[in-house]
């Protein structure tokens, strides 16, 4: 399974430098899980860069795969590894999604750099 950070969702909307080494990830909608925080920061980004129009596609796109909406459990487990690897809110929202879809992180966000689990392409400045 795997889990697409915001940053890079962004890079592969955008057809960044990156896109070509994450479209298989995001095209294999059948492995792809969605924390719903990602649709939140996406949205915003391209909302506010792009428009409404182009973020609504956007993310009829993202929802394709599944979508994981953000509960007790997960919320509690977010707190626990973002203090332990001082991870932003969302960051440490998307690392416990993934784990407990047992999912490879994709990002290039540079917060999650060296965090057992994840995929680090690059750095990128945070979307939000």
């Amino acid at each position: 399974m795997n889990v697409v950070d915001s940053s890079a969702w962004i890079e592969y909307f955008a057809g960044g430098a990156r896109t070509e080494a994450l479209a298989p990830v995001i095209e294999d909608v059948q492995r792809l899980v969605v924390p719903t925080v990602c649709l939140l920061e996406v949205f915003k980004f391209t909302l506010r860069e792009r428009g409404e129009q182009e973020a609504l596609q956007v993310i009829a796109s993202m929802k394709q795969a599944r979508i994981v909406p953000l509960d007790e459990c997960l919320a509690l487990e977010a707190a626990r590894l973002g203090v332990q690897h001082r991870l932003p809110l969302a960051d440490s929202v998307i690392l416990a999604t993934a784990r407990a879809h047992d999912a490879v992180v994709w990002t290039l966000d540079s917060h999650f750099a060296g965090v057992e689990g994840v995929r680090y392409l690059g750095s990128q400045p945070s979307p939000a």
